[in-house]
């Protein structure tokens, strides 16, 4: 058995008790971004639907399935309800699992849903999202002489994600090949291939000393990006309605 039918099986395990259905599955993390070491986990995340009477129910019905988690697999999923409330706010973490590369489980109601789904997006969110996430890496990890060496990768990612985000204003792309060839400067490439050759090919990718032109790199894209994060307009409020009649045609079964 593969590793991805032991997902599948997992994935209706999962429907089978806890009474649920499975619209859409699919990686995250580095699988999803393209530069997983040979021991990194599954991180499977799903978006399910309860029965109807659950919805009607007075006592709160948990809104979160944490399925599995240890050395190998990753597997928890949020309610449809709760994935759609979320995705009012433009959650940063709905885009990433519908733009993944792998995708493990779908359907109708879901090739239906990604149809609205970046409508909803809001560049500032997002912006801000990416850059705190770049920012609390690069403060944590990389500010010594001595660094953890794939945390570079945990960086650039998302300094490219906000770049994409301020020059194309819709979710950038999850795969960290796709937004280098677009985002990363030209003089950065080979110092970065060499990083993802190695984090793809060691069980862990230990600490080193740091690359000087990386840190150049990130410290002036974040210091950009924070400055042009302070001149997004805010956006205008989005409407309910078409969440609204998502969620009623998906638990009715339309």
């Amino acid at each position: 058995m593969t590793v991805e039918d032991e997902i599948l099986r997992k994935l209706t395990e999962i429907e089978q008790k806890e009474n649920v259905r499975i619209l859409y599955a699919a990686e995250s993390g580095s699988r999803a971004w393209g530069f997983a070491s040979p021991d990194s986990d599954y991180d499977v995340r799903f978006i399910y639907v309860r029965r109807n009477e659950d919805y009607l129910r007075l006592d709160n019905v948990p809104d979160v399935i944490e399925w599995q988690l240890d050395d190998v697999y990753d597997i928890n999923g949020w309610d449809l309800k709760k994935a759609l409330t979320l995705l009012y706010k433009s959650n940063p973490a709905l885009f990433e699992w519908n733009g993944s590369p792998i995708v493990y489980r779908t359907g109708d109601h879901w090739t239906s849903i990604q149809k609205d789904i970046n409508s909803f997006f809001i560049s500032k969110s997002g912006l801000y999202h990416y850059l705190h996430m770049a920012e609390g890496n690069y403060r944590e990890y990389l500010k010594g002489e001595t660094v953890k060496l794939k945390k570079y990768l945990y960086v650039l990612r998302p300094v490219l994600a906000a770049r994409w985000i301020i020059e194309r204003n819709c979710p950038p792309p999850v795969k960290f090949a796709d937004l280098a060839d677009a985002m990363l400067e030209p003089s950065m490439r080979g110092t970065v291939d060499a990083l993802l050759e190695a984090k793809m090919h060691m069980p862990e990718l230990g600490e080193g000393r740091r690359i000087p032109e990386l840190n150049d790199y990130l410290d002036r894209s974040i210091s950009e990006l924070k400055e042009l994060a302070g001149k997004e307009e805010p956006a205008p409020a989005a409407s309910w309605d078409r969440l609204n009649e998502i969620f009623i045609s998906v638990i009715e079964g339309d």
